[in-house]
C-alpha cells in the first residue's frame, strides 16, 4: 500500500509512520495505480491532503484526554499574510504515559533494570508543519510546505509463549512483560522534509510540479523473543536470549514529478506526466552480542547497510466523453526501478576475525509497463456503473539483514499485477442513502512473499502467482434526519499457487513448537512447510464496519449527540503456511461517543471509549518463540474540539 501525503509519496516505513493531523480529506485508491500521479503502486494507494492557506482566517483545534494520561492536540492557523501571500500553521502533540510493568526479577546481562513498574508501553510525538501559498495571479501559484517531527516511545511489545499450541486462543495480559533485557524496548526518530508545488496555467493546459525532500535518523531496539530466557529453559538451560536494534544513520529521499494537463470541460481530457524517485539510507543492525557487559560482550557484532533505490516513469491518461452518458479512460506508465545493498560491515568475531561468506553488493533492476482501461456509464442521475482492466508493477526488492547472522542477503524479482473490477455507484431518496457496490478478482504472478530463516529474520523469495476474488460493498443511509447510519463490507478469497515453494515453520532448537497443518518436509535441522494452495497473509477473509450517530436537536444551532462504531474481522492467517495456533478469527473492536455540539458546529464536546470492550486481539505473531502483538488496550477520556472561520 502506498502512502501519499500532499502529493507526496512515502517510501519507508519510518516515513510511513508520521502521523496526519490537520487533514482536509482522506482518498483510498484500489491498485493498481501508477497513470495519473506518484508512484507505482500494485496495491492502491492511501492518499491524504492536509488543509492548505486560504485567503481567510480559519483555525481548528482538537484535544482530548484519556486513559493512561494519553494526551492529543491537533490543530492549524492560517490566512492571508497580505494579497497575494498566505500561511497556514500546524501543530500535532501526542503523549501516554508508560504503562506495561516489566516484571521479571533476575539478573540481566546488559544492564536492564528488572523488575520496573511501568517500565514501557508510553510515547511523545512532536510534529509541526508550515505552510505559504503565494499567488501572485489567477494562473500561478506556489505552495511551500516544511515540516518536523520529533518521536520517542517503546518499540513493538511481544509476549512470549502469548499463544497456546493447539489453540488460536491467547490469555497473557497485556500489561505485563517480562524481559531480561533491551532496556525497556526504546525508540527514538527525528524526521524533517520539505516540498514545493507549482501550478501555472497556460490557459486550457496547465503545468504542475512537485518537487519534495524527506530525510530521518534514529534506532528501534527491542526483545523479540518477548521474554525472559530464565524463563524458558530447555534441559535446564536458560533458551531463547535474544534482542536487536536497527538504527538508521540517515535516509533521503528525494522526489520530482511533473504533469501536463488540459483544463476545461471538452469531451476530451488528457495528462501526461514524469516521476523521478531517489531513496537512500545508511542503517545498521546490532544483535544482543554487542549490548552485553559480560565476557560474551562481541563489541564486532552489527552490520552497516548502503541501501539506494531509484525509480524513472512516464504516464498518461486520456478520458473521453464519448455520450452524455458514457466515459472511457486509458492510462499507460513506463518505470524503471533500480536497487542496490551495499555492505560496507560486516559481523566479525570479537577479536576481529571475519565469517561473513556472502555477498557484499547486490543490485537488481527492472523496466515495466503498468496501464489501465475503464469504462464509467450513468444509467441516470442517481445510478452509474463501471468496468476497470488494470496491470501494475512492483520493482524487485533486496534484504540484507540477514548478514548479521552471517547469511547471505535474500531478493525477490518484480511482480505483476492483473486486476479486473466492476460495480455500481448510487445515490438515491434525494441522496439519503448512499450505497456502491463492487466485485473485483486479481492475479499476481512472480509475487513477492517474505518468510522467516531459522534466526526469525526475513527471507524474500518468489512465488509463482497468487490468485484472489471479492466483494466489496459501502453503504450510507439517513433513514431520518436525526439518524445516520453507515456500512462497509470486503469478502476476499485468496490463494497462492506454487506447488514448489516451501516456508521455514515455527521451530526453536530444531523443535517444531506450533501445530502445522501443510505437509513438510526436512533439510537439515529446519522444517519447512508447502503452502500451496494457502490465502495470503494478514488477508482478512472478510472486513466489517458499521457505524451510527443520532442527534437530538437542542435550540436552532446545537444538538446532543450520541455515535458509535464497530469493526469485525473474519479469519485472517499471520504466517505462510497454514497453523492452527497463528490465525486469529472474528477480531472485534468497538468504540462509543457521548457528547454535544453547538454554534451549528462549530465546537463540540464529548466522553469517547475506544475498544470500549476491552478485546484483547492478535495483530502479529513471532513464531519460533510463540509471541503475539497485542492491539491497543481499552482508552476513555473526553475531547474537545472548535473550528472557527
Amino acid at each position: 500500500m502506498s502512502i501519499i501525503q500532499d502529493d507526496v509519496v512515502l517510501e519507508h516505513v519510518v516515513l510511513k509512520s508520521n502521523p496526519v493531523y490537520d487533514v482536509d480529506q482522506v482518498e483510498v485508491l484500489r491498485g493498481p495505480q501508477g497513470t495519473l500521479f506518484g508512484r507505482n503502486t500494485t496495491a492502491g494507494i492511501v492518499k491524504f491532503d492536509t488543509i492548505k492557506p486560504g485567503d481567510t482566517y480559519t483555525g481548528r483545534v482538537d484535544a482530548s484526554y484519556g486513559s493512561y494520561n494519553t494526551v492529543s492536540l491537533d490543530g492549524g492557523f492560517g490566512g492571508p499574510i497580505n494579497d497575494v501571500l498566505s500561511f497556514r500553521v500546524s501543530a500535532l502533540y501526542q503523549h501516554r504515559d508508560d504503562w506495561v510493568d516489566n516484571t521479571f526479577a533476575g539478573s540481566s546481562a546488559d544492564g536492564t533494570r528488572t523488575p520496573r513498574k511501568d517500565a514501557m508501553g508510553g510515547y511523545n510525538d512532536r510534529n509541526a508543519r508550515l505552510q505559504l501559498l503565494l499567488k501572485p495571479n489567477d494562473a500561478f501559484s506556489l505552495l511551500g510546505s516544511v515540516h518536523t517531527r520529533d518521536y520517542d516511545g517503546t518499540s513493538t511489545l511481544f509476549l512470549r509463549n502469548a499463544v497456546t499450541r493447539g489453540s488460536d486462543k491467547v490469555d497473557v495480559p497485556r500489561d505485563r512483560v517480562a524481559y531480561d533485557e533491551a532496556h525497556d524496548n526504546p525508540q527514538a526518530y527525528q524526521t524533517d522534509g520539505g516540498s514545493i508545488k507549482a501550478i501555472y496555467d497556460f490557459g486550457g493546459v496547465s503545468l504542475t510540479s512537485i518537487t519534495a525532500y524527506e530525510t530521518t535518523s534514529g534506532y528501534s531496539r527491542g526483545d523479540p523473543d518477548g521474554g525472559a530466557a530464565a524463563n524458558y529453559p530447555v534441559n535446564g538451560v536458560p533458551n531463547g536470549f535474544g534482542q536487536s536494534m536497527g538504527q538508521i544513520r540517515d535516509l533521503d529521499q528525494y522526489t520530482q514529478e511533473l504533469r501536463l494537463a488540459s483544463e476545461g470541460d471538452d469531451a476530451l481530457q488528457w495528462q501526461v506526466g514524469a516521476f523521478y524517485f531517489d531513496g537512500r539510507d545508511t542503517t545498521d543492525f546490532y544483535q544482543r552480542a554487542y549490548f552485553l557487559q559480560t565476557a560474551a560482550r562481541n563489541p564486532n557484532n552489527w552490520v552497516r547497510l548502503r541501501n539506494t533505490n531509484t525509480s524513472w516513469a512516464g504516464f498518461g491518461q486520456l478520458s473521453y466523453k464519448a455520450t452524455d452518458a458514457l466515459t472511457l479512460t486509458a492510462g499507460l506508465r513506463q518505470t524503471k526501478d533500480s536497487k542496490e545493498t551495499r555492505l560496507l560491515k560486516t559481523a566479525d568475531t570479537a577479536a576481529g576475525a571475519v565469517t561473513y561468506r556472502g555477498r557484499r553488493d547486490v543490485r537488481m533492476s527492472d523496466t515495466q509497463p503498468s496501464w489501465d482501461l475503464s469504462a464509467m456509464y450513468e444509467i441516470n442521475p442517481e445510478l452509474s456503473v463501471y468496468a476497470r482492466v488494470a496491470r501494475g508493477f512492483r520493482g524487485p526488492t533486496i534484504q540484507g539483514r540477514s548478514a548479521v547472522f552471517n547469511s547471505d542477503f535474500t531478493t525477490a524479482d518484480s511482480e505483476t499485477i492483473l486486476s479486473w473490477e466492476a460495480g455500481i455507484k448510487s445515490s438515491l431518496f434525494d441522496n439519503r442513502l448512499r450505497l456502491n457496490v463492487s466485485g473485483f478478482t486479481y492475479t499476481v504472478d512472480d509475487i513477492q512473499l517474505n518468510g522467516n530463516d531459522s534466526d526469525g529474520n526475513g527471507v524474500l523469495f518468489n512465488a509463482d502467482k497468487a490468485k484472489a476474488y471479492g466483494l466489496e460493498a459501502d453503504l450510507d443511509w439517513r433513514p431520518i434526519s436525526n439518524l445516520s447510519l453507515t456500512a462497509g463490507l470486503s469478502l476476499l478469497h485468496s490463494e497462492i499457487h506454487d506447488d514448489r515453494v516451501y516456508a521455514q515453520a515455527c521451530a526453536l532448537n530444531g523443535v517444531v513448537v506450533c501445530t502445522v497443518n501443510d505437509p513438510t518436509i526436512r533439510v537439515g535441522a529446519n522444517t519447512f512447510a508447502q503452502i500451496d494452495g494457502n490465502p495470503l497473509p494478514n488477508a482478512p477473509k472478510y472486513n466489517l464496519n458499521l457505524a451510527a450517530r443520532y442527534d437530538i436537536p437542542v435550540g436552532n444551532d446545537g444538538a446532543f449527540f450520541v455515535s458509535t462504531d464497530w469493526n469485525k474481522q473474519g479469519e485472517t492467517s499471520f504466517v505462510l503456511y497454514d497453523s492452527t495456533e497463528f490465525r486469529a478469527d472474528g477480531n472485534f473492536e468497538g468504540g462509543l461517543k457521548l457528547g454535544y455540539t453547538g454554534g451549528y458546529g462549530a465546537w463540540e464536546v464529548a466522553a469517547f471509549a475506544r475498544n470500549i470492550t476491552n478485546e484483547k486481539n492478535v495483530k502479529g505473531v513471532i513464531e519460533n518463540y510463540m509471541a503475539a502483538v497485542y492491539n491497543e488496550p481499552r482508552v476513555v477520556g473526553v475531547s474537545v474540539n472548535v473550528n472557527w472561520q
